[in-house]
């Protein structure tokens, strides 16, 4: 007898981040295959986690910062052809008032103190929407941009909307 689900195709499941202050939103910038990419704070989800709580990890795990999502601004289904891989994202929409850390040094305003613990990530930025259409070529994936167009666009999925048995 054959495992249920065993054939079954399976996409990667993947949480992101939306960090937005300021108009301004927190990218990471990481090496991918010897080039420098900027994405969200993001990842795989891993075995026993919910979605929240794996977009917690990966925001903690890439930025330093603590915080709860507001709300989901999307789910996003994408082939990586280049890769042969498909991704189903869930993207979350932290909003500074839940983040617990805050830089109070910045002349111009007070920031998020961002402090990765992932040796992935080589640093941390606050772009603007059009810095991000400028660096479009250095996107992990054109997701990043669909991500924070459809959260301006105002796409809000609540949290009471996601289910888990977990």
């Amino acid at each position: 007898m054959q495992d249920h689900g065993a054939t079954q195709f399976k996409p990667n499941t993947t949480i992101a981040a939306i960090v937005h202050y300021q108009g301004k939103f927190l990218l990471v910038e990481e090496e991918e295959n010897g080039a420098t990419v900027f994405n969200q704070p993001a990842g795989h989800l891993e075995a026993n986690e919910s979605l929240i709580a794996g977009a917690n990890r990966e925001l903690l795990e890439e930025t330093g910062l603590v915080g709860e999502p507001a709300y989901a601004s999307g789910i996003y289904y994408f082939h990586r052809s280049e890769l042969n891989l498909y991704f189903l994202r869930f993207c979350f929409v932290y909003e500074l008032s839940n983040l617990a850390q805050i830089d109070s040094d910045k002349e111009d305003s007070k920031w998020p103190v961002c402090q990765p613990q992932d040796s992935d990530i080589i640093a941390c930025h606050w772009f603007t929407l059009e810095e991000i259409k400028a660096i479009k070529n250095q996107l992990r994936s054109l997701m990043v941009l669909e991500c924070i167009e459809d959260y301006l666009a105002g796409h809000k999925i609540s949290l009471s909307m996601l289910k888990t048995n977990l």
